[in-house]
């Protein structure tokens, strides 16, 4: 379709709302130059839709494609030099005004097209035909160490003149969206030069296509030129006697790499002002010694037996957070009434059970209010965020609140209780799969917005006569579903109790092991914690709460 004649040029677009990239044909299907769609009936794509754009038909075409005479693009601020070095001749009006270029296309050194293009109306055609001709210029050069391509026939001319006629440059044929197949098309030509440097217009599609063309050429190749703000194309340059900018700016072109892989030689003032991560401890020292705190961007899995105590340790960390950070917290349980989760906290700065009705009738409104202004209100104002789920469970949505709580609610830690509620909500068979799903978009999100997610995890259960309500050791290999779990969490803390001990003690106390450390690489046994049944509070025990017996069995 590129190589027809067009009826209609600079039209508006429906589709993208540019009001001169469309060129419509003959047959009335037509084509946007700027978001590149194809359109099988224009006037059905505009759909009545009044366009501002008045429709312009193309002038005709001249007998003789060699009109005109070898001047000076003054419209343009291109020397005689230049325009006559790229066989460009132009028209004037009886005031010398130049309103025609000619464009032309070889195939080898044959003349095959000739664009035409009126400089007032911006109006063009194409006398001939694009097939196996070359690029803009390409007939001019053989090789060398650089050669520049740009989106248009007037930008090579300009760019050849802002480098001091020194270098190589041609322009691509069918605009930005073309570029890939131009280049393709001329793959060839360029494995005469050493280094490309793509110099397209300031502009999404143009940098859009920069990339494009730059993948063509193999690693360290291409170079992408970008050009100073205020400038669209190398032209714009010219006419700005920028020369000394734009040189500076071709000089400077990156080299082309693939977006996740850099070049480390460029990175040294990236190295040494890197970013530090801010760490806040956790309510454990033990946990502090191995992990060096909880860090925002990292994504922490907390996992355990079932009735292991996972519940109480969130509740504890939430709480942590509220008081010892000024940063907003998120909490998303899935298998808790939002009253249920705002009880758990408050019940950590009550030292009481508050989600037992008996135990906060003990308490007078005044007294829960008081606690709820400091978690809830006053200082805290705004803070805590709780997902309200009413019941229902989309994986989708559940994510969608998950990104709002984190965007819109400003929230730099958020807990997801738990791992395997949210793969129910996928509604799939296949658990493992919809593990590694999720796991992936979990990660994704922590990598992306900075935050800080604690999520909490489900153990399998064991072979043998030991399970984890004994008091087993756990390891990575126990976590429920998937290995993912394990491999996308920068830590996993597991929690381990002897629930059936006959020592109430040890029954009612919890190991926290660390299995993974991504920052610290330190793993292992770091700290206990014992539950105390009238507060529903967990404290940490030191070594001289421990006693070990010959056997090196923990005894209290």
């Amino acid at each position: 379709m590129d190589d027809q004649t067009w009826d209609k040029v600079h039209q508006p677009c429906p589709l993208c709302d540019s009001s001169d990239a469309v060129g419509v044909n003959q047959d009335g299907s037509a084509k946007c130059f700027s978001c590149g769609e194809f359109m099988p009936n224009y006037e059905q794509a505009c759909n009545g839709k009044t366009m501002t754009q008045p429709q312009t038909t193309q002038p005709k075409q001249p007998d003789n494609v060699t009109e005109g005479n070898f001047i000076a693009l003054t419209d343009r601020k291109i020397s005689q030099a230049t325009a006559q070095k790229f066989g460009v001749k132009a028209v004037q009006d009886l005031k010398g005004q130049v309103i025609k270029h000619f464009y032309p296309y070889y195939n080898g050194h044959e003349l095959s097209a000739t664009k035409c293009r009126n400089s007032i109306t911006k109006d063009f055609f194409v006398q001939g035909s694009y097939n196996d001709t070359g690029l803009f210029g390409q007939q001019l050069f053989k090789g060398g160490k650089y050669v520049t391509i740009t989106e248009g026939e007037c930008d090579a001319m300009a760019a050849y003149e802002l480098l001091g006629s020194k270098w190589a440059v041609v322009s691509i044929k069918r605009g930005a969206q073309g570029a890939v197949r131009d280049i393709k098309e001329s793959l060839e030509f360029f494995d005469n030069f050493e280094n490309v440097i793509v110099a397209f217009d300031n502009d999404k599609a143009g940098k859009d296509a920069s990339v494009k063309v730059a993948r063509l050429f193999k690693p360290g190749k291409a170079r992408i030129l970008t050009l100073p703000n205020g400038f669209k194309d190398p032209n714009d340059m010219l006419k700005s006697n920028r020369h000394k900018d734009f040189v500076e700016s071709w000089w400077s072109a990156k080299v082309y790499t693939p977006s996740g892989v850099i070049n480390v030689t460029e990175q040294r003032e990236k190295f040494h002002n890197r970013e530090k991560k801010q760490s806040i401890p956790y309510p454990y020292e033990g946990l502090n010694k191995k992990l060096y705190g909880l860090r925002q961007g990292e994504l922490v899995t907390l996992t355990g037996g079932t009735g292991l105590g996972k519940s109480s340790v969130t509740r504890e960390i939430e709480h942590w957070l509220v008081k010892q950070t000024q940063d907003n917290v998120g909490i998303i349980a899935l298998e808790e009434d939002w009253r249920r989760t705002i009880d758990g906290i408050l019940s950590i700065e009550a030292n009481a059970r508050l989600y037992i009705d008996q135990e906060r009738e003990k308490f007078s409104k005044e007294e829960l209010d008081k606690m709820f202004d400091i978690l809830y209100d006053g200082e805290n104002k705004n803070r805590v965020w709780v997902h309200s789920h009413f019941g229902t469970n989309d994986i989708d949505d559940i994510f969608t609140k998950l990104r709002f709580m984190i965007i819109g609610c400003d929230c730099k830690w958020v807990v997801v209780d738990h791992l395997h509620m949210l793969v129910s909500a996928v509604h799939e068979g296949d658990e493992r799969r919809a593990i590694d799903t999720i796991m992936t978009r979990l990660r994704s999100l922590v990598e992306e917005t900075g935050a800080g997610i604690i999520l909490v995890s489900h153990l399998r259960r064991v072979d043998g006569n030991k399970g984890h309500e004994n008091g087993i050791e756990v390891s990575l290999s126990h976590l429920r579903g998937s290995n993912s779990i394990g491999q996308l969490s920068d830590c996993v803390i597991a929690l381990e109790r002897n629930q059936q001990s006959d020592d109430p003690d040890e029954a009612r106390t919890t190991r926290l092991r660390v299995l993974k450390s991504r920052y610290t690489g330190d793993v292992g046994m770091a700290a206990r914690v014992i539950y105390d049944s009238e507060t529903g509070r967990l404290s940490e025990l030191t070594n001289e709460d421990i006693e070990f017996d010959n056997s090196g069995d923990e005894g209290f």
